[in-house]
């Protein structure tokens, strides 16, 4: 697999899931900026004569200024110049030549520095289940992180649990990034389908996409050696958060430390109402699967039953009518129980993921809290201890040993309020583009799940009523008055209009006069997968054309095709499916 190319392309992390990372210019991290006061007066002269020697062009332009104040000043004043001088004047030129191959190498590598792009590249290739055990996944690496020890990687194995437990680490050890809730090892969709493949792989690589594009997760040390690791991995280093426990708890109880950055302070309560509306949304939808898999069981088992009251049925259009109702009740309710499985899939899944989500970010932002509230901590510990180095100067006896501890503890303090404003500031200015972009990503994959929810839902529906219209014909034929089409009705027409029409047609519905969309949607899984599935038979077509025009059923000869009062109870089950 060659990803020379990859390295190359834009970056994209819609359309492929090979995402690029951010230019290191562009990163937010103060202690990731390279700017060129960082280099001393000597490295900036290597840089100067690479530029020179290596770039004659460049050169042309920069000694333009020199030469034209040179030529100035001979053309003023005119002196002799003596060969045995100019051979003199000439060595140190040379010298001057010869003396940038020696930092050759080092001046090459400062200048690949300015503008390097920092990338890290992982895509799923595999996935090994063995029943409910936890899954392998297999992907491969790409990288030209310096930290590495080689560019690729091919067929690394890791297994669910060290997915989970290299976030674990990330959350605790990069307070100042939001890292996304890894997703479960396994769907609603049932262990061994294809479907459950699909959405885990498709899933986890969601989330290594937007592990290995953050600026900062990208550079932490665990990613290396959760790549490179030939077995088991498991993190070396152990960091817990700012506050865990009980006293986190206790922290949680007191109002929040005052707050100079608006945009954070705003998404937390709005972060938090989306966790607990997800959660409760997932409980409500777990609900209504239990009570749809229910329904459909108890269809099933009510088919069997009408179907068997045929035997004893002596009228034999009635006896073929329980028969063929039995069956299509039968069928009907195997239909419910799939689409509760495919609710449980699409939006259930969903939500419980969301809920994960938005906890994860809800701690991230309380952290934060934390971290400020320890500054203030810091800040008045380094008031106290002024104060008390300010006593003591006014003092009337002073001694050494109280002296230098006063000062001592003062120069810890300051130290300690110093880091932890950096620590601070660092936190609040990545956080503030982090919740921007988890707030724009969550929008779009809440959308998308939505989506999918309602066609599958649209799909079902269509599908029960297809299979509620195979059975029509037979009920109308129970006699020759119409059966029960005509009941409670006084006026029996002497031939019955039998409409056998089907509704669900190439073009659209015909009962709804509303002509379907051409381009063709994938009834078995999401289009996010971002995978192909065979066409269904149906010919059930959509578009993604904004301007959808409304037209208008042609009416033909037959009055069975009119849209009228008369027909409309028939047109809304007149559905066939082949």
């Amino acid at each position: 697999m060659d990803y020379s190319q990859s390295m190359h392309e834009a970056d994209n992390p819609v359309i492929s899931p090979w995402e690029s990372s951010p230019v290191l210019g562009n990163s937010t991290l103060v202690s990731s900026n390279i700017t060129q006061n960082t280099f001393s007066a000597e490295d900036k002269s290597l840089i100067s004569d690479t530029e020179e020697e290596y770039n004659p062009g460049l050169q042309s332009i920069t000694n333009t200024d020199a030469i034209i104040k040179h030529q100035s000043q001979i053309s003023d004043t005119t002196i002799p110049v003596d060969p045995s001088h100019q051979t003199q004047l000439q060595q140190p030129k040379e010298g001057h030549r010869t003396e940038p191959q020696r930092y050759h190498r080092s001046r090459q590598q400062s200048q690949q520095l300015v503008g390097l792009q920092y990338k890290l590249q992982a895509k799923i290739t595999g996935l090994e289940r063995i029943g409910r055990k936890d899954p392998i996944l297999r992907f491969d690496v790409h990288t030209n992180l310096p930290k590495f020890r080689t560019t690729q990687f091919r067929d690394v194995r890791r297994t669910h649990s060290e997915f989970v437990k290299l976030a674990e680490h990330l959350i605790s050890s990069n307070p100042e990034a939001i890292v996304p809730a890894v997703p479960p090892a396994l769907s609603s969709a049932g262990i061994g389908t294809g479907e459950d493949e699909a959405r885990v792989k498709a899933s986890l690589q969601r989330w290594l996409n937007c592990v290995c594009t953050n600026p900062v997760l990208m550079r932490d040390d665990e990613i290396i050696l959760f790549i490179e690791s030939d077995f088991g991995y498991s993190p070396m280093l152990r960091k817990k958060q700012p506050a865990t426990g009980v006293r986190r708890k206790v922290i949680k109880q007191f109002a929040p430390p005052h707050d100079d950055t608006p945009e954070l302070e705003n998404a937390r309560p709005i972060v938090k109402a989306l966790y607990l509306g997800m959660m409760d949304a997932g409980h409500k939808i777990d609900k209504l699967v239990k009570a749809r898999k229910g329904l459909g069981f108890a269809e099933s088992d009510f088919g069997v039953k009408l179907g068997s009251m045929h035997v004893q049925e002596l009228h034999q259009g009635l006896a073929n009518a329980y028969r063929k109702m039995g069956k299509t009740i039968q069928t009907t309710g195997d239909y419910h129980a799939a689409q509760g499985t495919a609710e449980a899939t699409t939006i259930g899944d969903s939500m419980q993921y969301f809920s994960q989500d938005a906890f994860i970010v809800k701690e991230t932002l309380t952290n934060r809290y934390i971290i400020l509230r320890e500054l203030l901590q810091a800040q008045q510990l380094t008031r106290s201890r002024s104060a008390a180095v300010d006593r003591l100067k006014v003092g009337s006896s002073l001694r050494t040993d109280k002296v230098n501890e006063a000062l001592s503890a003062l120069d810890e303090a300051k130290n300690n309020e110093s880091s932890l404003l950096q620590k601070t500031l660092r936190v609040t200015n990545n956080l503030k583009l982090e919740q921007r972009r988890w707030f724009i990503r969550t929008v779009a994959e809440i959308k998308l799940s939505i989506r999918e929810y309602v066609i599958r839902e649209i799909e079902a529906e269509r599908r029960t009523l297809a299979t509620l219209e195979i059975i029509r014909p037979d009920i109308r034929a129970i006699d020759s008055s119409g059966g029960l089409s005509r009941l409670g009705r006084e006026t029996h027409p002497a031939a019955r209009r039998t409409s056998l029409g089907s509704s669900q047609g190439a073009k659209g519905d015909s009962w709804s006069g509303v002509p379907r969309r051409s381009d063709q949607i994938n009834r078995s899984i999401s289009s996010s997968l971002l995978l192909n599935f065979p066409d269904d038979e149906d010919g059930d077509r959509f578009s993604g054309k904004t301007n959808t025009t409304l037209s208008i059923v042609k009416e033909s000869g037959d009055d069975a095709d009119r849209i009228d009062a008369r027909n409309a109870a028939s047109r809304l089950a007149s559905a066939t499916f082949p």
